[in-house]
């Protein structure tokens, strides 16, 4: 018994002794991750505040919440600095992308990070500003930001953020199992691809017969396009009083109406529609001096 009792003490003393070890060596530290950095033009990086380099640069950092300011060299155009807080993931490199422009509207950014979601299966998260812009994954388009899918499949894929107004914003991602990747796009103002390849809804004089919504003044002066009647809906768009566009139909239990927003396009032949406020909103008929609005948007 007093033999047993020493082989035990001395096998704890061991276990001890190693683990000891292997935390003073770091083994049991959290792994840092790596954030890469790019820029349009070459940017001071500021990490917590702290002056650490300049763009492109590439380095690594403890798991944890971190501030970065990326600040214009020379800024002879003066372009405006970016700030954004972003996580730090363990073994995982969060990318991050800066386009300056001389106001905020005429910037862009992305940023591609990562945080574990608990499960065997890999998440994609797509959050856009303006808020509410169209998704399109792998080419297919899947609904508006901020979009979730928590079982897509790891690997590649292709993600397209657009909005009307703004430049689309695209790029491929690497879904990894385990993880959940977020894709922050904010979108530059500018005309879109959809917008360059618009048609109009028709190639011959509008029927005169056939009526259109008209838009009327708002208390905001604007009107949201939602993607279904009532304020449940998804905002698509915000469309200005005067605005014209074709009448498709109406929620008798709403009164709301359904509208053509957006002609059809070489990325989809149906075009854009919503509905909009019939407290706001009104069918007319179309005269032979208006134009319909969709298809100009």
């Amino acid at each position: 018994m007093k033999t047993f009792r020493t082989i035990l003490i001395t096998f704890i003393s061991f276990c001890i002794l190693v683990i000891t070890v292997f935390f003073l060596i770091g083994y049991f530290r959290p792994k840092p991750g790596g954030i890469k950095i790019d820029t349009t033009t070459a940017a001071s990086v500021y990490i917590n505040g702290a002056l650490v380099g300049s763009t492109p640069y590439n380095e690594f950092y403890p798991a944890g919440e971190i501030t970065l300011k990326l600040v214009p060299e020379g800024n002879e155009n003066n372009l405006v600095p970016f700030e954004i807080k972003v996580n730090i993931t363990s073994g995982i490199q969060t990318v991050v992308e800066r386009s300056f422009g001389s106001t905020e509207d005429a910037s862009s950014d992305y940023v591609i990070s990562f945080d574990k979601n608990g499960s065997e299966n890999s998440g994609l998260v797509v959050v856009s500003r303006p808020e509410n812009a169209e998704v399109e994954i792998d080419g297919v388009s899947r609904g508006f930001a901020p979009y979730e899918d928590s079982t897509v499949n790891p690997g590649l894929h292709a993600v397209t953020v657009k909005a009307p107004g703004y430049a689309d914003a695209s790029m491929t991602v690497s879904t990894v199992i385990g993880y959940r990747l977020t894709f922050f796009a904010k979108l530059e103002k500018g005309i879109s691809s959809e917008e360059t390849q618009t048609m109009p809804v028709q190639t011959s004089p509008p029927d005169q017969d056939k009526p259109y919504v008209q838009i009327q003044n708002t208390p905001t002066g604007y009107l949201r396009v939602r993607s279904k009647p009532g304020l449940a809906g998804v905002e698509i768009a915000q469309v200005s009083p005067g605005d014209k566009f074709p009448y498709l139909d109406e929620d008798v239990a709403t009164g709301w109406l359904e509208i053509q927003y957006q002609g059809p396009t070489v990325a989809s032949a149906s075009g854009v529609v919503g509905w909009v406020s019939g407290d706001f909103a009104k069918k007319v008929m179309l005269s032979s001096t208006s134009t319909p609005s969709a298809g100009l948007k």
